[in-house]
């Protein structure tokens, strides 16, 4: 399982777990640091100059919006700080009926930001030199959603130490060709998560990582199942809270998938083979095991023991397939139903996060090194990475949640995605 988040005393790469890999749990850093010198950007006053950043318009034919809600889950105490409930925010983009008079909303507060850039997620980039505040999204505060259809319903969940936010150019991508999705941000696991009226939880995995290192292995890999563990409940308590936005008539009843990148990944699948309710699944390069290296033999999963009925796909960076990976092998041959197992050329482990297209424009602002770059998010094109996870991720949940067949390239190579290799 990787673990996604980390501070750069105990992390050295994007593929570790906590000292390994999150979902794999790998506190991943990906890629490492770069090797080149770093120079300092000066803006014209002689000061550092700050980076600010654009995320990729979606494509889809709604404008897209948004709510962000807070979640307790009465019935569960928060496995992470005694005496607590269980609390989570999750956002929720949807298809818009209309966004005009409704702002966009900032991909991440000036709290969540302040916390994400402390943990410094990326390895080399420096703190204090990112406006990770200042980028927007295309999607529109409270704007009314678009009751002409029925909309399938699709969870997300970040990489471990990553907020929700980190999958907005997926999540506002799929909004914006219909469907309705629920970003979940899995509290004391995520850099940093604001509650309504300001209050702020920051991750506590980097000093539980720390604890797990000091008593030896076998506590690394109970941190590793206890995180994947609290992310399942996390993902099953919204699950709950979507079947009583359906029985409300607050949401059209429709199929539900799931997806995520690293642990986020894991997690979907995981919840696939433990509820129901998840028809359809995509991991985005997260390992199924409770392993210090993603191509390590370890201890398995359940669902990649078990392997799941239903349809998911696999999607992985440059070096990452069922052909090396154990657990994928061991999902894949134990699984009944459709699957597919796609890498992406060039891709890093954070390619299939906004790191794609936010990292390279940090680098040119600040003067990074190339090799920076790509050892965060590879040596592919961001626009290329971009279009590739659009298309698949849409076209996978078109084909297995609105029962769209013609998703010719789930069917083979396309002359339109060379990047993508079929396993």
């Amino acid at each position: 399982m990787h673990i996604d988040g980390d501070t750069k005393t105990t992390m050295t790469s994007r593929r570790r777990v906590l000292a390994a890999s999150a979902l794999g749990l790998a506190w991943a850093v990906t890629g490492g640091p770069g090797t080149g010198t770093t120079a300092t950007a000066m803006g014209a006053d002689g000061t550092p100059r700050t980076a600010g950043m654009q995320l990729p318009a979606p494509t889809g034919p709604y404008g897209v919006g948004t709510v962000s809600l807070r979640l307790v889950d009465r019935g569960r105490a928060d496995p992470w700080v005694p005496g607590r409930r269980r609390e989570l925010m999750v956002d929720v983009r949807y298809p818009a009926r209309s966004v005009a008079a409704h702002p966009r909303v900032p991909q991440m507060t000036k709290a969540e930001a302040a916390g994400f850039d402390r943990v410094n997620n990326f390895g080399d980039l420096p703190k204090g030199r990112i406006d990770w505040s200042g980028t927007w999204t295309y999607a529109h505060l409270a704007a009314p959603p678009d009751r002409r259809g029925e909309w399938p319903v699709v969870l997300y969940s970040p990489g471990v130490g990553d907020p929700r936010t980190l999958g907005t150019t997926l999540t506002d991508e799929l909004a914006s060709h219909g469907y309705v999705v629920v970003a979940i941000d899995h509290t004391y696991d995520a850099s940093a998560v604001e509650f309504p009226g300001g209050r702020v939880e920051v991750t506590l995995l980097p000093q539980e990582f720390e604890r797990a290192q000091r008593e030896g292995p076998a506590a690394v890999v109970a941190l590793m199942q206890k995180t994947c563990a609290v992310r399942v409940a996390d993902t099953r308590f919204v699950l709950d809270e979507v079947e009583r936005a359906f029985a409300a008539g607050r949401l059209e009843r429709a199929p539900i998938g799931m997806f995520g990148q690293s642990a986020g990944g894991f997690a979907a699948l995981q919840t696939m083979h433990d509820d129901g309710r998840i028809a359809a699944a995509a991991n985005l390069d997260g390992v199924l095991a409770y392993v210090s290296d993603d191509h390590d033999e370890g201890e398995l999963s359940t669902v990649a023991r078990d392997g799941v009925d239903g349809p998911f796909l696999l999607m992985g960076m440059d070096g990452d397939d069922r052909t090396n990976v154990p657990s994928w092998r061991a999902v894949w041959e134990h699984s009944d139903g459709w699957r597919r197992d796609l890498v992406l050329r060039g891709a890093q482990h954070a390619t299939y996060t906004d790191a794609m297209s936010l990292i390279p424009q940090i680098a040119r602002q600040l003067g990074l090194p190339h090799e920076t770059v790509t050892g965060l998010v590879g040596t592919v094109p961001a626009a290329r990475a971009i279009a590739a996870q659009r298309a698949y991720v849409t076209a996978f949940f078109d084909r297995w949640l609105r029962g769209r067949a013609d998703g010719h390239f789930l069917d083979g190579p396309s002359s339109s995605y060379p990047e993508v290799r079929f396993v």
